[in-house]
């Protein structure tokens, strides 16, 4: 075969591979409105979200209103690591995240944390998410600012405090460290694979939960990373 036709192969296979398991009902839940409003100033700020495979985290943020770009990509760990193929072994330290560009005058941090753990990750489970099962798979907190941090501290306990988790809450907050962009196809999976099993099943619910639950922060198109 061509190098071209391996190439192809190799990512068709990837592709195959990718976020997929065994199917389990997900739940939205109506997180609570934050008590500690982020105030971050008026420029673009960035802030990373590990919530389980990196394409429904990149789905739900690009149709909020006020982000400029998702991209997918892994958090933590080497840069000589951070490909897919190796990253899925779960024996790195990365994690699949998105870094998501806001403008805080139009969505403030504390509402992307509320749509975050609303429709997007369970903070119940420890290194997994819906069918996704392995470190890599953990639900975490990137703050990049002493804001973001106090922020995300204070909804943490404020969620642990609400009762409207069952289990114990293990979603934590991690230091910020590298963050290496996923590869190309990985970017704007689900606006450019709508058709995908794992899309269909997984992530357009999610995003459907975030117009539903969130109107006024819910965009219909999609904002390309």
């Amino acid at each position: 075969m061509a190098p071209r036709g391996l190439a192809l192969a190799a990512a068709l296979a990837v592709l195959s591979a990718s976020c997929t398991g065994p199917a389990a009902a997900e739940t939205a839940v109506a997180a609570p409105a934050a008590k500690r409003q982020a105030s971050e100033g008026g420029t673009l700020k960035t802030a990373i979200f590990a919530g389980g495979c990196f394409w429904g985290v990149e789905a739900v943020f690009s149709h909020v209103k006020g982000v400029r770009s998702a991209v997918s990509g892994y958090h933590g760990g080497t840069a000589r690591s951070a490909r897919y193929d190796v990253v899925s072994s779960g024996l790195t330290d990365h994690a699949e995240a998105v870094r998501v560009t806001y403008d805080p005058r139009i969505v403030r941090y504390d509402e992307l944390l509320r749509v975050f753990f609303s429709v997007i990750a369970d903070p119940t489970l420890k290194n997994r998410q819906g069918p996704d099962v392995g470190p890599q798979y953990r639900a975490a907190l990137v703050p990049v600012s002493a804001e973001q941090n106090a922020v995300a501290t204070a909804y943490l306990a404020q969620m642990k405090g609400s009762g409207l988790w069952k289990a114990p809450i293990v979603t934590g907050i991690e230091r910020a460290q590298g963050f290496y962009p996923a590869e190309t196809y990985h970017q704007d999976f689900a606006l450019k694979n709508p058709g995908h099993g794992y899309i269909r099943r997984w992530d357009a619910p999610k995003v459907a939960a975030l117009g539903r639950m969130y109107p006024g922060l819910y965009r219909a198109t999609f904002q390309p990373g």
